[in-house]
């Protein structure tokens, strides 16, 4: 992991970094209105905002993010909110021993960060983190000459495919005119 990220995302946290909007995006509201309740994974859970309402809507939740601080700001607003929700600090690549297969891995903004050793990693603990059946809702923006140093490419869609199928992909553009998309995956049965 780069030194220099590790210290611009925790020190992004002292304060109010941009894409902390502390509110749950509809497509996440809408997924919980459509399924029922198990376990969730909310990877690069930054404050905490999505593993709360995941949790106030019955979900068991770990929320993992690689900020120490971020992580401090989950716990905090867990407790005041009132609900039992799991924050850990950890890499988003090496996951693979975190607990119980999952019903839903939740990743809003982190994988298109990582870099590309980070994202294959990543996928390839689908096997032992996702239960079958489980979902992987993903929000990230693409790989662009502008943007060349984040963003996902279409191998990384390739590899999510050899392990997940489609159910749905909803494109559209990020506040800064990113292509950007939400996809959700499920694990074959």
């Amino acid at each position: 992991m780069d030194f220099f990220r590790w210290l611009r995302f925790n020190l992004a946290y002292y304060r109010n970094p941009r894409w902390d909007t502390g509110i749950s995006p509809p497509e996440l509201l809408d997924f919980i209105a459509s399924h029922p309740a198990g376990k969730a994974l909310d990877i690069g859970c930054g404050s905490g905002t999505n593993a709360i309402t995941l949790a106030q809507h019955g979900w068991q939740v770990v929320g993992v993010d690689f900020a120490a601080t971020a992580i401090s700001i989950a716990r905090a607003k867990a407790r005041k909110a009132k609900v039992n929700a799991t924050f850990l600090v950890g890499n988003a690549s090496r996951l693979a021993n975190i607990g119980e297969p999952f019903d839903l891995l939740l990743d809003i903004g982190c994988f298109h960060n990582l870099s590309d050793d980070e994202r294959a990693r990543y996928i390839r603990n689908f096997d032992t983190l996702m239960a079958e059946g489980g979902f992987f809702l993903l929000y990230t923006f693409f790989k662009d000459p502008l943007h060349a140093k984040h963003g996902i490419t279409d191998q990384d869609l390739q590899r999510l495919s050899e392990r997940l199928c489609l159910v749905w992909r909803q494109d559209g553009m990020d506040k800064n005119g990113r292509n950007s998309a939400w996809l959700c995956w499920e694990k074959p049965q």
